[in-house]
C-alpha cells in the first residue's frame, strides 16, 4: 500500500452528527483533485460537480447484523456477515478487544433464545477470522428480533438502526452500513437534481470490514441495473463524469465495467471478487465520495485505483492536519481523477 498517515485515536468519530448538534449533510467535506485540495461542508458538494455528472449510488440498507451469543459458557457477539447460495453464512466471532481466531470445525454456539449456531469451515482457506456457518432458525427473522447494528470499540454506545441506514437505502444486506452516503439528505440530493446532476442506483450487500484486520475485501453480492449500466455509458460518452457514492458502489461498478470497450458499462449480477488497485485501476469511475479509512485498510488501494496516489496521499494529510473524523460517522470526502 502506497499511502502512509497516522490517525490519533481522538479522530475517529465516536456518534452520529445528530448527537454533535449537526445535520447529516453538516459533516465536513474535503475535495481533492489534481489541482489541489479543499475544505467545506458536505451541504456544498454541489459546488463541486458539474451538470452532466452521474452520482451511482448504492441502495443497500443496514441489516441488524451484531447478535449475542455464548461460546463455552462465554459471552461473545456474533457478527452476520453475507448469506450464501446454499444456506449457510459467513460470520466472525467477536470478543470486545477484536476477533476470535480459534474457532473449530463443529463447534456450537448459543444464540437468542433456544438458537444455536454451527461452525462448518474457515470462510477463506487459511485464515481463521471468518467462518461459514448454519443456524438452527432463519437468520434474518434471528436479526430482526435479537440483532442490532455493528459497531466497533471507537462507537462507545449503542445507536438504533435508523442512524445506520442511508436516504437510498432499500434493500437490507449489508452488515455495515454503506455509508459514504450518510450524509445525503432529501433536500440536498433534491437541489443537486435541480442543478442537473444525475443519480442512479446499484446495490451491493457489504460483508464485515473488521477494522483490526488488513485483508482485501471479500466476496460480495451485487446488482448493476441495466437503466444504470446505458446511463453510465452515456455520461461518459458526452464527457461526463462518473462519481461513486462509496466504495460499494466503486466495486459495483467496476465489476460491470467491459474490458472491450473502454467506458462501456454492461448490466451484470452475482458475487464479485473484484479487488482494485495499482494492478487493477478503475476504467469508469472518475471520482468517488467517500469516508475516511483507517491506515491499513484495504480501501485505500480502491481510491489509488480510482484517482492516483498521489490525491489520495494528498487528501489524507490534509484530513490528519485540518483534524477531520472517521469511521462511519464521521466526515466525508470527494477524490476526483479529473
Amino acid at each position: 500500500m502506497n499511502i502512509r498517515f497516522d490517525l490519533p485515536a481522538e479522530l475517529s468519530a465516536s456518534a452520529p452528527p445528530e448527537a454533535r448538534g449537526l445535520s447529516r449533510d453538516e459533516v465536513r467535506l474535503l475535495v481533492a483533485s489534481p489541482a489541489g485540495v479543499h475544505h467545506t461542508a458536505f451541504t456544498g458538494l454541489g459546488e463541486h460537480l458539474r451538470p452532466g455528472d452521474l452520482l451511482v449510488v448504492n441502495t443497500s440498507g443496514t441489516l441488524p447484523a451484531a447478535v449475542d451469543a455464548r461460546r463455552n459458557g462465554h459471552p461473545v457477539v456474533v457478527h452476520f456477515a453475507t448469506p450464501l447460495d446454499d444456506g449457510s453464512w459467513v460470520v466472525e466471532l467477536r470478543a470486545p478487544d477484536g476477533p476470535l481466531l480459534d474457532g473449530r470445525p463443529g463447534e456450537h454456539l448459543a444464540l437468542a433464545g433456544d438458537a444455536s449456531l454451527t461452525l462448518l469451515a474457515p470462510a477463506v482457506p487459511g485464515t481463521a477470522r471468518l467462518w461459514r456457518a448454519t443456524a438452527s432458525v432463519e437468520v434474518r427473522a434471528l436479526l430482526a428480533a435479537a440483532g442490532r447494528p455493528i459497531r466497533y470499540g471507537y462507537v462507545p454506545r449503542a445507536w438504533p438502526l435508523s442512524d445506520y441506514q442511508t436516504v437510498f437505502a432499500r434493500e437490507p444486506g449489508s452488515a455495515e452500513m454503506p455509508s459514504a452516503a450518510r450524509p445525503f439528505t432529501p433536500e440536498l440530493v433534491t437541489r443537486l437534481v435541480t442543478d442537473g446532476v444525475l443519480f442512479a442506483p446499484l446495490l451491493l450487500h457489504t460483508g464485515v470490514s473488521s477494522p483490526e484486520a488488513a485483508e482485501p475485501p471479500q466476496a460480495e453480492r451485487y446488482r448493476v441495473p441495466p437503466t444504470t449500466a446505458a446511463l453510465v455509458s452515456w455520461v461518459r460518452e458526452r464527457g461526463g463524469r462518473v462519481i461513486a457514492v462509496g466504495t460499494t458502489a466503486a466495486r459495483a461498478l467496476e465489476s460491470a465495467a467491459s474490458s472491450v470497450s473502454a467506458g462501456q458499462v454492461r448490466a451484470a449480477e452475482g458475487w464479485t471478487e473484484l479487488v482494485l488497485g495499482p494492478e487493477r485501476p478503475a476504467r469508469v469511475v472518475d471520482g468517488i465520495v467517500t469516508g475516511l479509512h483507517a491506515p491499513e485498510a484495504s480501501h485505500l488501494l480502491l481510491l489509488e485505483a480510482v484517482t492516483g496516489a498521489e490525491v489520495v496521499q494528498k487528501a489524507y494529510e490534509a484530513a490528519v492536519a485540518e483534524r477531520y473524523l472517521w469511521h462511519e460517522f464521521g466526515d466525508v470526502s470527494l477524490l476526483l481523477r479529473r
